[in-house]
């Protein structure tokens, strides 16, 4: 896929990209999310394979900062209204450019990052207008594999699939966590 073959970063939204957009929230005030264990896994991988891999949302959540670590995040933003510089700064730290970064969102406060990231995606649930300017567009909706299928295509784009697989059999598995 065109773009995906420089990324180097790849970051993700969370509500709606990582869960499908559901909160039940608790009589203590407390939010609760669902997150899909072969989108953690993808995740893990990613980073495992040298990927700088985290999320940017607009909303702040231990949940969220809980899964980051779980899955051995590089970065996890919170609180963000604008993810425009956000995640700019991410990529200036980095040393890397626009060119090199991956993202995938679902509504419209997403919608900013498609047209300067090399390669954009959203869910299949995604909003009308994220979808007419993604690059790649998943078969599943958010919290259901979206990113799992985003991580493959650009793992599979840079010929790295294979390694990827491969190293599963001499890796602990509990140093992956879904």
């Amino acid at each position: 896929m065109i773009g995906a073959e420089q990324v180097k970063l790849i970051a993700f939204d969370v509500d709606g990209t990582l869960t499908d957009g559901t909160f039940v929230m608790g009589s203590g005030g407390e939010a609760y999310k669902l997150f899909n264990a072969h989108d953690g896994l993808a995740i893990s991988l990613a980073h495992r394979m040298g990927y700088a891999v985290g999320f940017i949302t607009g909303r702040t959540s231990p949940i969220v900062e809980a899964r980051a670590k779980e899955l051995s995040c590089d970065f996890v933003l919170m609180g963000i209204r604008d993810k425009v510089p956000a995640l700019q700064q991410l990529l200036r730290e980095r040393a890397l450019c626009w060119d090199e970064a991956a993202y995938m969102g679902d509504d419209l406060n997403d919608l900013p990052l498609f047209s300067r990231v090399g390669l954009s995606g959203c869910p299949a649930d995604a909003c009308e207008e994220n979808q007419s300017a993604a690059d790649f567009i998943s078969r599943y909706d958010g919290g259901r594999g979206a990113a799992r299928e985003f991580i493959e295509c650009i793992l599979r784009s840079q010929g790295r699939w294979e390694e990827a697989v491969s190293s599963f059999q001499d890796v602990d598995q509990e140093d992956l966590v879904q």
